[in-house]
């Protein structure tokens, strides 16, 4: 199975114990049989959060361990490219022949590409931000781990 690790996700592989062990039972996505993936969009995200907060030579090492074990997948794709103008248009209930059932969605420009990218590469989208629930199961798997 494809697993897209969101940024929260990658946050809870560098910083808690207990849910990242708990995350690897309930879903392996470093599995043998799995193929785990991030966005270069979220990587991005990360290395901010590292800057702003000063991160030591110890944690950054270990983002590194993390990352080389990890697909990374770039946004630089047409597929990828037409896919968020969908999310973002049906995020906002512009489509006519594919409404929004619900008032309209405002997802984070980069949530946008992290739920494309999780679409066009037919993986499910592992997350703690309900800001995808809209899309699950009418264009992507999410599933949202709440701890």
């Amino acid at each position: 199975m494809n697993y897209l690790l969101d940024t929260n996700i990658l946050l809870i592989y560098l910083r808690a114990k207990k849910e990242r062990e708990k995350i690897e039972i309930d879903y392996n996505p470093f599995g043998i049989n799995n193929n785990p993936m991030t966005s270069i969009v979220c990587i991005g995200e990360v290395k901010s959060i590292a800057r702003r907060n000063y991160w030591g030579n110890k944690r950054l090492q270990l983002l590194d361990e993390i990352l080389s074990s990890l697909i990374i997948i770039d946004i630089k794709s047409e597929d990828i490219l037409e896919e968020y103008a969908e999310v973002d248009a049906y995020s906002q209930g512009k489509i006519k022949e594919n409404p929004l059932p619900m008032t309209s969605r405002n997802m984070g420009k980069n949530d946008i590409w992290i739920a494309a990218t999780a679409i066009v590469t037919k993986s499910v989208l592992l997350t703690t931000d309900k800001d995808f629930e809209h899309l699950h199961d009418k264009y992507l798997e999410v599933i949202t781990i709440k701890y």
